[in-house]
């Protein structure tokens, strides 16, 4: 195993939708700032993904001086501030999980619900807000934001390149939705990591990452097809679910920067 170095970082600012590359990432106590900070949610409060909605692949993401902007095939750019003047409170559902969050505003709403075709509202989690992660994996200071259950999710270069290998089209790292990608190490050695420290930031590996049908939705056409589960599940299945990626959870906070040494304490 030669040098272990972070190659990629992402974030994605509303879940389920389109992620961003960065060269550089604050860390708070959630773990990449403005991570899953939002969340789209149905008329229930309860919270919409690609899983249900394909749709919302082809919606970009960007961060503004000022807030969020969205783009759509067909649609203006909209920006939405940080902390909207209209902003209200709402309990909104995301799997188990019930959290006060802040309505992004009718502009976000309408634009939304007419590109996605449903009626759905965009709500962000306030600084006020805490949602612990699951106390199975995690410690009593942990939180997270409106991510599936953990702060971050890494998958090594290597591990992609085993099953590109395996497919007859090769598929890109964000069809993962990773936030940490590691180059230099075997294919699925991440499995086996327990401990890792990246720049001054250590993480904890949680569990492996079992996979939904996100990862078969083409982020450029929205279309869905049998791979990459079809593949994984010939030689990633344990039990009744398929696994690709290591769930983490961090101690402190500071900055990630691409090229940074990862090292592996445990």
């Amino acid at each position: 195993m030669g040098e272990l170095t972070l190659s990629q970082l992402y974030f994605y600012p509303v879940k389920s939708l389109r992620g961003l590359s960065l060269e550089r990432a604050p860390v708070d106590g959630r773990g990449i700032h403005f991570d899953r900070h939002w969340m789209v949610v149905d008329d229930q409060g309860d919270f919409v993904t690609q899983r249900q909605h394909p749709k919302m692949a082809l919606v970009r993401t960007a961060l503004t001086p000022s807030g969020l902007r969205l783009s759509a095939p067909a649609m203006a750019d909209l920006d939405i501030e940080f902390e909207p003047k209209e902003s209200e409170q709402q309990t909104v559902q995301v799997w188990g999980d019930h959290c006060l969050a802040e309505s992004a505003g009718v502009a976000a709403a309408e634009w939304l619900s007419h590109f996605l075709g449903l009626n759905c509202r965009l709500f962000f989690m306030p600084e006020s807000t805490r949602r612990p992660v699951d106390p199975g994996y995690a410690e009593t200071d942990d939180q997270v934001g409106f991510a599936d259950g953990f702060p971050f999710l890494l998958i090594s270069e290597a591990s992609l390149a085993d099953l590109n290998g395996r497919l007859e089209q090769p598929l890109p790292m964000l069809r993962f939705r990773p936030n940490l990608v590691v180059s230099g190490c075997e294919p699925y050695a991440e499995d086996s990591w327990r401990r890792i420290r990246i720049g001054d930031i250590t993480f904890r590996v949680a569990k492996p990452c079992s996979r939904c049908v996100i990862p078969t939705i083409n982020p450029e056409t929205a279309e869905k097809s049998v791979e990459p589960l079809r593949t994984l599940n010939s030689y990633r299945r344990e039990g009744n679910k398929v696994y690709f990626g290591q769930n983490l959870l961090h101690d402190g906070v500071g900055e990630l920067r691409v090229g940074t040494t990862v090292e592996v304490l445990e």
